[in-house]
């Protein structure tokens, strides 16, 4: 059969693009403008044969995909797809079930109960909390604070669902001054502005000064929704969590735990006593693309309070057949989408495939070849390391100008040994290398190093 040909098409194809990737140039060699003449065209009038299609798109996009998915990949820590998990995504795709209601896929609800089971006791996060599995981390972040607005504002005596925001209690956000981005635009989705944010200082890693937090929350009223960070964007650090922690109970505000890819330090022995205090917030946030090593897209929003997540989240209509609340999950009572593709199938191969003690080794071995790379990088004439490599996070600067580090940061992008992003901290250019990729080796670990030492034009030893 036609269709039969076409799947071994692309097994193929997959497994000669995964089997290149030890050796493979990260950087994607064609320009945009090649891109756009290999691919685009007029609108086709006129069926094409689908095993062709796929042949020329595989032929046309191949010279613009990133290896992101190699050992040499350090940028944005985006974590390449274990083999079960990869596996488990093709048959998300294959089984093709809608994982919004119980009904459209009860297999596909099923593994997100168990998901979640799982993650809490892996994430040591505390018993009966409840999870949506969305695209990414800044969707987690919506889910969360989500909750979080309709949890405070129902303290407060507001009906958020009857009355909306307009002429609701003002809500006081108090953040770190070095928080991700994705926490501003989830509350701009969320209506809550930048007007309404106060922002505390942070330390020379990023993390929140517990004294600026006090001081902040001694003068706030009302409805109060605190976000602090697990693993700072650029350096790795981790606020202080449980004196935070403190400070918010005192003040009777919501936590929020921004913890994208630090959380799972939690599933390691060498690095839980980093997420100490996390299991005393109220809420949430990471990404399974990240350390779990999943396919994109996976992010995971966690709340200690079900009710107020499920309460700003599900909707009613009749011509949905959904579950009894106490018979089965239907997912879109807990994320902001009707229809998705069924997330959790990747998530439970990862988790299977590797258990408790391959998680631990996976996220311990990223850190170890982290700091491998700091102590190479920074044995080298004319390289300051930025940061404490506390966990899979290595800032770092060549010379006093500005511009050397930035041309070194192209150099590494377009020679391709490994791929890194530049970055600004505390004022000055940066070099950002994020290790998170399962396959990420010693010997990449040495590879990449010399060549970013070339690249920034250091004799290396």
């Amino acid at each position: 059969m036609a269709h039969d040909e076409l799947l071994r098409l692309t097994a193929d194809y997959a497994a000669q693009y995964v089997g290149s990737l030890p050796e493979r140039p990260v950087a994607a060699p064609a320009t945009i403008e090649e891109l756009r003449q290999s691919l685009a065209g007029p609108l086709p009038e006129e069926p094409t044969d689908a095993l062709q299609v796929v042949a020329e798109l595989i032929a046309a996009a191949e010279p613009g995909v990133v290896a992101t998915g190699s050992g040499r990949y350090f940028g944005f820590v985006i974590g390449g797809a274990l083999p079960a998990a990869l596996a488990a995504d093709w048959l998300t795709s294959t089984w093709d079930q809608n994982a919004g209601l119980v009904v459209g896929g009860p297999s596909a609800a099923v593994v997100e109960e168990v998901c979640l089971d799982w993650l809490v006791e892996l994430l040591g996060l505390p018993s009966g909390v409840s999870a949506g599995f969305v695209t990414g981390c800044q969707m987690a972040h919506v889910t969360a604070l989500a909750a979080a607005r309709h949890h405070q504002l129902e303290r407060a005596g507001w009906d958020l669902a009857r009355g909306g925001l307009q002429g609701a209690p003002r809500i006081h956000v108090v953040v770190g001054a070095e928080r991700h981005v994705t926490v501003d635009r989830a509350f701009r989705f969320l209506g809550l502005g930048s007007d309404q944010i106060e922002i505390v200082e942070a330390d020379e890693q990023g993390r929140m000064r517990p004294d600026a937090l006090r001081a902040a929350l001694a003068g706030a009223s009302g409805p109060i929704i605190v976000c602090a960070q697990a693993g700072n964007v650029n350096t790795g650090s981790f606020d202080p969590l449980e004196e935070i922690a403190d400070a918010v109970e005192a003040a009777g505000a919501w936590l929020h735990v921004d913890g994208a890819f630090g959380l799972w330090a939690a599933a390691s022995p060498q690095l839980r006593h980093l997420v100490a205090g996390c299991g005393r917030a109220d809420s949430w946030a990471t990404d399974g693309h990240k350390w779990l090593n999943v396919p994109y897209d996976s992010g995971i929003a966690f709340c200690a309070h079900p009710e107020s997540h499920r309460s700003a989240m599900s909707v009613r209509a009749a011509y949905l057949e959904q579950s009894e609340p106490d018979a089965a999950r239907d997912q879109m009572d807990w994320s902001p989408e009707f229809s998705r593709r069924a997330r959790g199938f990747p998530i439970y191969a990862a988790i299977r495939s590797l258990g408790r003690s391959g998680i631990a080794a996976m996220v311990e071995g990223s850190c170890e070849r982290a700091r491998e790379l700091a102590s190479i990088l920074g044995a080298a004439d004319g390289v300051e390391i930025l940061n404490d490599v506390v966990l899979n996070q290595v800032l770092l600067r060549f010379g006093d100008a500005d511009a050397v580090t930035q041309d070194a940061v192209r150099r590494v992008q377009d020679d391709g040994t490994c791929w890194l992003s530049g970055t600004t901290w505390q004022g000055r250019a940066a070099m950002r290398i994020s290790v998170s990729n399962w396959q990420t080796s010693p010997a990449d670990v040495e590879r990449s190093a010399a060549a970013i030492l070339t690249a920034a034009s250091v004799p290396v030893s």
